[in-house]
Order: C-alpha cells, then sequence, then structure tokens
C-alpha cells in the first residue's frame, strides 16, 4: 500500500488526498491550523462565521469539476444556488447584473454594452470549449508521454475554433469604444484570473467571464464546509486528517522525498508527498534539497496578489430587503483596480441561521493589494504607519461598500480588518499572497512539477489556478498523476528481475 502524505488542508490537497484514497492509498493529511480550507476556510469569532477568503463556490453544474468529484467520492455538497451572481457598480452609475439565467444575461448585457455583443459571442463559443475541455481529464501543461496521449483524446473537432485565439487576450477581443466596458471586463477578470483584460489569456478569461452562468452557490455554513465535507469523508474511509501539525521540513534522499517532520516532531514516511503549498513555501521546506530549477522559479517569480479584507459583523435590519448577497464596485476607471479602487462584497445567505446570531449576517469586503508595502511597514517595526495604512484601507473599502448598501456602515456591529500580514499568520503562504498566479497565457500556466519525482504541487500555483472548481481539477490531475507514475514504478519493478536474471545468465 503506498503512502501518501499532504501538507495543507486545502481544497486542492484534500480533492487529491480523497482520491488517492479512494484508489487504495494510506492517507495522512497534516494542516497547520486547526480547521480546514486555508485561504478558502470558515473562522469563528465572537459568534460569527467568516470566509477567510474565497467566497463564492462555482463547478457545481453537470459535468463541473465539484460535480465530478461529488459523483466519484459519492458525497453531497451543502450548497444552494445564487442568483443572480452578483451585481457590478460602475464609475459612471450603471449597474450590471450577473444573472445565470442566459435570456436574463442577455437582455442585461445588451442594456448595459450595446455595442458588445459581437465580443460576447466570441467569449461564449471559447467559454465552451474551454468548459467542455475540462469536463475530461485535462493534464496541462503536460509533463509527460502519457500526458501528451491524455491531452490528445480530450481534443475534439470545436477544439480546432479555438486555435487562432491561442495566443490573444480578452483585450484584444474587446470593443474600444466604451470605457465602461473595460473598467467591466477588467473588475470580472482581476478577481478571477488574478489580471487584467490585456493581458488576461483569451481562452482562460473567456472561461472565467463565464462563471456565473455555469452556476455560483452560497455554502451553508459558509465557505469552509466544502473542505468539511472532504475532511468527514477522509475519516470516514480510513485516511487521516492532524491539524495543529506545521510541517517544518521535507527529507529527501537519492532524489526522493522520503518523510516529512512536523514542528511537534511528528515524522512520517512517505512514498509520495503532495504539498498544497506555494512554490515558495515548498522552498522554504526542501531547504538545502530544493532543485536548482526550484530556487531559480522563486528568485524570478515576481509577487503574487495579496488581499485587504474587512470582516463585518451585521445588523440586517438596516439592510435593504432581496438585496443580492454579492455586489463589486469600481470606483475611477482611470486608476489601476485593487487598492480601494475596486471592492468585492459578500453577505452572508440570508437563509444561512448557522453564519451569525439571529438577527445579523456577516460580509467579507476586499481588495486586491500589493504585500510587498505593508511587509516593508510590519518589519521596519513602524507599527503606527502600519496601523494607520490598516484604518485607511478599511475607510476606503467602507467607503466603497456605501455606494452598493447605503447605511453598511450603521449595520456594522464588528469590523475586523485582515492585512496580508494577517494571511501569511493565519494561512502560512509566504508575503500573505493569495489567488495564485495571473492567467496571462495557457503556455505560461505552471504545471504540479517540482523537480522531485515523487514529490507534487497541489493548489491555486498549478494550472487552472485559483477558485475551489481550478484547485479540484489540480487536485485531481494530481491524484491522476501519482496513480500513473505508481502504475508504472510497479510495472517497471515486475519486469526488472526478468532482465538481471537474463544479464547473469
Amino acid at each position: 500500500m503506498a503512502h501518501t502524505i499532504i501538507i495543507g488542508a486545502g481544497i486542492g490537497g484534500l480533492t487529491a488526498a480523497a482520491l488517492l484514497l479512494k484508489a487504495g492509498h494510506q492517507v495522512i493529511v497534516l494542516e497547520a491550523h486547526v480547521y480546514p480550507g486555508g485561504c478558502a476556510g470558515t473562522f469563528y469569532h465572537k459568534k460569527f462565521r467568516f470566509d477567510a477568503g474565497a467566497t463564492l463556490a462555482g463547478g457545481f453544474s453537470a459535468n463541473g469539476p465539484h460535480a465530478r468529484l461529488a459523483e466519484i467520492l459519492e458525497l453531497s455538497w451543502p450548497i444552494r444556488p445564487a442568483d443572480p451572481a452578483w451585481v457590478v457598480h460602475l464609475p459612471d452609475g450603471r449597474t450590471v447584473t450577473q444573472w445565470a439565467d442566459a435570456a436574463q444575461w442577455q437582455a442585461e448585457r445588451v442594456a448595459a454594452f450595446p455595442t458588445a455583443e459581437p465580443f460576447w459571442h466570441t467569449q461564449e463559443m471559447l467559454a465552451d470549449v474551454s468548459w467542455d475541455i475540462a469536463s475530461r481529464p485535462f493534464p496541462w501543461p503536460p509533463t509527460s508521454a502519457q500526458d501528451v496521449w491524455t491531452l490528445a483524446q480530450s481534443l475534439r473537432p470545436r477544439t480546432l475554433r479555438t486555435l487562432p485565439y491561442l495566443l490573444r487576450t480578452i483585450g484584444s477581443l474587446a470593443p474600444q469604444d466604451d470605457p465602461m466596458f473595460r473598467a467591466f471586463l477588467d473588475g470580472q477578470l482581476l478577481i478571477s484570473a488574478q489580471t487584467t483584460a490585456e493581458h488576461a489569456s483569451a481562452l482562460y478569461g473567456s472561461a472565467a467571464l463565464d462563471l456565473p452562468r455555469r452556476g455560483v452557490n452560497h455554502v451553508q455554513g459558509g465557505i469552509g464546509a466544502l473542505a468539511d465535507t472532504l475532511v468527514s469523508w477522509i475519516r470516514a474511509h480510513g485516511g487521516e486528517v492532524l491539524f495543529r501539525q506545521e510541517v517544518t521540513h521535507i527529507e529527501v534522499k537519492a532524489g526522493r522525498a522520503t518523510a516529512v517532520v512536523t514542528k511537534k516532531g511528528l515524522r512520517l514516511a512517505a512514498d509520495h508527498v503532495l504539498a498544497n503549498l506555494t512554490p515558495w513555501a515548498l522552498r522554504a521546506l526542501l531547504s538545502e534539497q530544493a532543485p536548482a530549477s526550484l530556487r531559480r522559479e522563486v528568485a524570478q517569480r515576481p509577487a503574487t496578489w495579496g488581499a485587504f479584507t474587512l470582516y463585518l459583523g451585521l445588523d440586517a435590519s438596516w439592510l435593504p430587503a432581496g438585496m443580492p448577497s454579492h455586489q463589486q464596485i469600481i470606483l475611477d476607471p482611470t486608476r489601476p483596480l485593487g487598492e480601494g479602487n475596486s471592492v468585492f462584497i459578500s453577505m452572508s445567505d440570508a437563509h444561512d441561521k448557522s453564519r451569525a446570531p439571529a438577527g445579523m449576517r456577516t460580509a467579507t469586503l476586499s481588495t486586491h493589494t500589493a504585500v510587498a508595502p505593508w511587509w516593508q511597514l510590519r518589519q521596519g517595526h513602524d507599527k503606527e504607519a502600519y496601523e494607520a495604512r490598516r484604518a485607511d484601507y478599511s475607510e476606503r473599502l467602507l467607503r466603497a461598500a456605501e455606494q452598493a448598501i447605503p447605511g453598511i456602515r450603521q449595520a456594522a456591529q464588528l469590523i475586523l480588518p485582515g492585512t496580508p500580514v494577517t494571511f501569511a499568520f493565519y494561512t502560512r503562504r509566504p508575503g500573505g499572497m493569495v489567488g495564485g498566479f495571473p492567467q496571462t497565457s495557457i503556455f505560461n500556466a505552471r504545471g504540479p512539477q517540482t523537480g522531485i519525482a515523487n514529490l507534487w504541487l497541489v493548489g491555486d500555483s498549478i494550472f487552472p489556478g485559483q477558485s475551489t472548481a481550478g484547485v479540484t481539477l489540480g487536485g485531481m490531475r494530481v491524484a491522476t498523476a501519482v496513480l500513473q507514475q505508481r502504475e508504472w514504478q510497479r510495472s517497471f519493478a515486475l519486469r526488472r528481475p526478468l532482465k538481471t536474471a537474463s544479464r547473469e545468465a
């Protein structure tokens, strides 16, 4: 029986753990924190359950990654559809409601952007192909002959329609006559592809823009209930998930990961190790044993985005009845997004009474932010300047939120800020970086390889990147790769004695 250790109880790692457990591996998941999910976790504070980072979940529709995983594992997810997905507030006063219903969405976008229909037709064609490919095994980027063969089997005649767009960006497809349309695209892509229309891959970006039509959901109990569901399944089927076990070192011998060691002194031997980490975090665990390719990668890669977040406990009586739970506000189209110029608001489902005391609701307000300025103040021991910056960003988010939800400031009975420093402390992600790499080209996508044959990355650092749906696809890809490698090793071991005997004869 193969012994497999998963470092980190994020959705990607738990997905791979469950699939490998079902395939017969002995599986142990080690998590530094007291609850699972990582950036898609839910934490408890003063009787409120707040989503730490991710707040909306997609991929549950037919052939979506969560739906496929549920079918394989025979489990059910605690979800309820959210329609509309969210409402976008543009700088000129326009609002655009992201409806799941195709006819409603078409009427909405024609009213808001009457010259953009040719763009949407192209976007929908590319999205249909991208989601169709994603519904089958798609090990991108390929790292073996087996991957190339699997990719070839995934292709269909309709896939050829995407060839002219392989090197295109969303911005190159979009009309240029309406700056508010570009602001709309930029706002959607920043939260789904970690970059804006000028840089976002046309294929990836089209699929990301289609997420509301594919269906998004409230997760009952908070987004962390997805990870809780997987933890329960793993434990019920003989696997282990250990909390408060922060891994401090991965042992490597003869080019293979052989064991992991935790801060509490636990040492576990392993045939395979899956790291639900960023490349920077993995580099630290390998120390001097890190392959040269991984050392070069973390030295050369620029930092990814961080997030500034406000967690609010709201008096629900202040909130308008029937208001959509998710809102996005874009303030100034002439300035870069993030840093309070674009804010996403997610309120807990009004029907979910487990998230807050009676008569209350939770809300998560977030904006992209560069991580370096926060750490310069923190590491420079300038506590006063750090706290002033945190207060300034809190005010920026509240001021933006009031444009979408008048009275939200008065409704807030609890305000809890979180910076990249906060994220680094609670998620152990170096620098507090969140969201994975910008999806600028499928040819720049990162695979799960680490330079060590039996050590794999999983999570939002590998293709297709962020979101619970994205990391689930990545987890499925890594689990398949581990099983294929194990099967090849078993086959080689069976053949090898015959070859040795022949040489000795």
